[in-house]
């Protein structure tokens, strides 16, 4: 089911998505009395990416955009009226299962594959994974161990030490991913199982050459039963300690920076050779979202991203709350009922998640998101899930899961962009692709992390954090095929080495943050 369709002809104020939308979106800031279509005249000002009716409502209609519904008029609406939090609302549409056709399997379309596949240059790790960044991590099994973990990283910081890693230039840093939790949960709890898999997937990463695991000893996640519990297996490339088993603080870091000495040597014998797309994972993500999401940076994501899985690549769609009221878009492409059905349930589990605690789903969008444009979660959600281009949803993921299957899978998880990206990379996403209209910063050690601007006026303005300008769709120097490819493209570049602008301002060891879902006691 095409959510946009760019063909549609519309005066160069507006852009208009949809021949059953309600509404239209103004391209650029529109003052009151513009003439926006054929005796549809603004009322008022209306900024960009922001909504205007094309025809009378009445309050408690229906309002679409996409061809969707997104909510409810609160109020009288007459065309050329902005359309937005003061008049709009999602009602009593929250909780009623949406009474969507989930219609389930009924437009999965086999993947034709593309022969032959295209090639980055990647690191082949010796258990045959294929790795797009050098690291050695160190990972904490609770906070009391993070002063610890970041002392010893600190000691191989190129910017205050180039000494120190100046012999190994194919090493591309030592990183300390600490978290605020570990302790004081249930040790048979939900809470403690999750924490355990986020920091499994990172140790067994293929971003990371090796991995040094702290703890300080006496914590409920304790680095046995972690070990245990997920299969990892001590040596010389995972080094457990604790802080309490060595002796204190002082000789704790002098271990780590002894220990991390031996193995660098050895993390730079690597070499980059040709690798197959079908190596790549990527994560998904938006944030600082705005109207222009679902235009452009989004849809052309998810040109990338049929692309990339008909190469034989994969993608991992995240964000639970923010594909809730599109999740129907999304069984229709499901291989079978039992993932149809699992993504199904996590919607109700949020749903339920929600009510126990007196929330409301409908506070995503943001405070920022409703400046860009966007007024309700159903608004947000269905220009969300046009990253995930149109293949078949091959999977459904828990939280920090590991991915078993090629192709387009959905992972739970909260819609807070660190939390959502942390389990993502736990579950062996390799790279990141993040749109954003609002000027996101955001990075994540091991893994690349690629900001799509949704709007040329974002990329004038904060150009050094962007790396791909997708306004170029809506000023119309490209169409949406040309511009999927190009992201595409910087896929494997990036994959291949070249570093992105996060990257670049050494965004990524602050952004690890497990998923905290557990009564701390």
């Amino acid at each position: 089911m095409a959510l946009i369709d760019h063909t549609t002809e519309a005066p160069a104020s507006i852009i208009r998505l949809h021949e059953r939308d309600d509404v239209v979106i103004a391209r650029v800031p529109l003052p009151k009395g513009t003439e926006v279509l054929p005796g549809i005249v603004l009322t008022g000002a209306v900024p960009a990416a922001h909504k205007i009716a094309v025809r009378d409502l009445r309050t408690g209609d229906m309002i679409r955009r996409y061809g969707q519904i997104i909510g409810r008029a609160t109020q009288p609406i007459a065309p050329g009226d902005h359309v937005h939090v003061h008049n709009l609302s999602i009602g009593d549409l929250e909780g009623a299962g949406h009474e969507q056709d989930y219609a389930i399997g009924s437009e999965v379309t086999p993947v034709e594959r593309i022969s032959p596949t295209a090639t980055f240059m990647g690191i082949q790790r010796t258990d045959g994974r294929v790795a797009t960044r050098n690291y050695i991590g160190i990972l904490t099994s609770v906070n009391c161990s993070a002063t610890v973990a970041h002392a010893i990283a600190d000691h191989f910081r190129r910017d205050v030490h180039p000494e120190a890693m100046a012999p190994y230039p194919h090493v591309d840093g030592v990183v300390a991913l600490t978290h605020g939790v570990g302790c004081a949960v249930a040790a048979d709890g939900e809470a403690l199982q999750m924490l355990q898999r986020t920091l499994a997937g990172y140790a067994r990463h293929a971003n990371f050459a090796a991995v040094l695991v702290i703890g300080l000893g006496c914590e409920t996640n304790q680095i046995d039963a972690l070990i245990e519990s997920q299969g990892l297996k001590p040596g010389p490339k995972l080094h457990p300690f604790t802080i309490q088993q060595i002796g204190g603080t002082t000789k704790a870091i002098a271990e780590g920076i002894r220990h991390i000495k031996q193995l660098l040597g050895e993390a730079n014998q690597v070499e980059r050779t040709p690798c197959s797309a079908e190596h790549l994972r990527v994560a998904l993500q938006c944030g600082g979202s705005d109207g222009y999401s679902g235009i452009t940076a989004n849809p052309a994501l998810g040109v990338a991203v049929d692309r990339l899985i008909a190469h034989g690549g994969s993608a991992v769609l995240a964000e639970t709350p923010e594909v809730y009221g599109a999740e129907h878009l999304l069984t229709r492409r499901a291989v079978s009922p039992a993932v149809a059905h699992k993504l199904i349930e996590r919607i109700h589990w949020w749903e339920e998640f929600c009510r126990v605690r007196g929330a409301s789903l409908d506070n995503n969008p943001s405070a920022g998101n409703k400046v860009g444009g966007l007024t309700t979660i159903l608004e947000k959600s269905l220009g969300a899930v046009a990253k995930a281009g149109t293949t078949p949803l091959v999977e459904v993921l828990e939280y920090a899961e590991p991915m078993r299957e090629r192709g387009l899978a959905f992972m739970d998880s909260p819609g807070f962009d660190p939390v959502s990206v942390t389990g993502q990379v736990a579950s062996g996403c390799n790279l990141i692709a993040f749109t954003t209209g609002r000027g996101s910063a955001f990075g994540c050690a091991p893994v690349p992390s690629m900001k799509l601007s949704t709007n040329t006026a974002l990329w004038r303005h904060q150009s050094d954090d962007m790396d791909i300008n997708c306004g170029v769709l809506t000023d119309g120097d490209v169409n949406l095929e040309q511009l999927g490819e190009q992201i595409f493209q910087r896929f494997l570049t990036l994959a291949s080495g070249e570093r992105s602008q996060s990257e670049r301002h050494g965004y990524g060891q602050q952004e690890f943050v497990p998923w905290q879902i557990g009564v701390i006691t």
